[in-house]
């Protein structure tokens, strides 16, 4: 089962320099900030696939669990709340709410006891790990789940925006695939990784990342001269 976290690495890390190519030609910040959780993706499912192939220990599953099960989500909203806001207040306040969170789930994740005999399931669950109800076990209950909403959100009212207009068709389409591709992840995937299924949780971090991946570059894909338009601002 090593495989398929592999593979959602590769693709993470593919989907990351995409992202970076993009932000290194406009200096858009919510492209730095999805380029960081895509990187967090990578190490995450690096970290489930040497759990898997060698076994668990306490530093590998912390880096799984600050980085893929609560830290990836934050820096995706906070990229889509760039996208669409344009107040620096509504900046500095995303900027000082990611510093808190980031903060907060180290110290918690680093000083939470851990169960070793948890450690030896193929894939252990923080409920398990950290134990039913603690403040390290809460935290994607607390940070990731709002989240996830507010990228959701986000997106969606992004797509409604450019229904209707056959020049934006592919952004559109686009647009929902990240959000599906998110909601795979961040449903199916916690969903399975709660009851330490690992084959389907690997293929829901694959299946996650890549349609997303999909997604990404149908709502940036480019269109004919003629059929170009200056695109509504976010």
């Amino acid at each position: 089962m090593w495989v398929f976290p592999l593979a959602a690495a590769v693709v993470a890390l593919a989907f990351a320099a995409a992202l970076g190519r993009r932000f290194a030609r406009s200096r858009r910040i919510h492209l730095a900030l999805w380029c960081g959780a895509l990187l967090m993706y990578a190490v995450a499912s690096l970290a489930v696939a040497a759990g898997a192939a060698a076994g668990w220990n306490e530093s590998l599953f912390e880096v799984y669990w600050i980085l893929g099960a609560v830290l990836n989500v934050p820096l995706l909203a906070a990229g889509e709340v760039h996208l669409l806001g344009r107040a620096w207040v509504l900046d500095l306040l995303v900027w000082v709410a990611l510093a808190f969170v980031f903060a907060y789930t180290i110290a918690v994740t680093r000083g939470a006891p851990v169960d070793p005999a948890a450690l030896a399931e193929r894939l252990p669950s923080g409920k398990e790990v950290f134990g039913d109800g603690s403040a390290a076990h809460r935290l994607p209950q607390l940070i990731s789940i709002p989240s996830y909403l507010i990228l959701v959100v986000g997106a969606a009212w992004s797509a409604w925006r450019v229904r209707g207009r056959p020049d934006l068709r592919e952004r559109f389409i686009g647009t929902l695939l990240v959000v599906a591709g998110a909601t795979i992840t961040a449903a199916a995937g916690s969903a399975f990784a709660a009851v330490g299924n690992l084959p389907a949780f690997s293929l829901a971090l694959l299946a996650g990342v890549a349609v997303m991946f999909v997604g990404f570059l149908r709502a940036t894909r480019s269109r004919p001269t003629h059929e170009r338009r200056e695109l509504p601002a976010h």
